[in-house]
């Protein structure tokens, strides 16, 4: 019976100790799960923009543009690629790295104005 072995001789190495998990590898094992869900979480809502650009109509910059933002739903037209030819207010942007590339800059400066209830001082 010396070539039978048993479980317990297979499972423990002789001169070994079960060591009990300490508080300190239980608190990095549960901020790496949270730091890994929060990292997943945001993965898959950017995930999630970057397809709604992706899938986003394109139109074209020509006469007929006014009037289909005027024509949608409050006057806005959610992820839509514009595609056309534009000219700049003062000087192209040129490209330090490809030679006939140009582009522009689009500043856009948007006010929202909204009231706040304060609860404080009641107003």
């Amino acid at each position: 019976m010396d070539n039978v072995l048993t479980l317990q001789a297979l499972s423990r190495k002789p001169g070994t100790m079960d060591k009990p998990i300490t508080p300190g590898e239980l608190l990095c094992l549960g901020s790496s799960l949270a730091f890994s869900g929060l990292f997943y979480y945001l993965y898959r809502r950017k995930a999630r923009v970057m397809a709604r650009i992706q899938e986003a109509p394109k139109l074209q910059v020509d006469d007929n543009l006014p009037a289909l933002v005027s024509a949608a739903e409050g006057r806005c037209l959610p992820y839509v690629a514009l595609e056309g030819i534009v000219l700049p207010a003062q000087a192209a942007l040129t490209s330090h790295y490809h030679e006939g590339l140009q582009g522009v800059i689009q500043k856009l400066l948007l006010k929202e104005h909204r009231l706040i209830w304060n609860t404080l001082v009641r107003s």
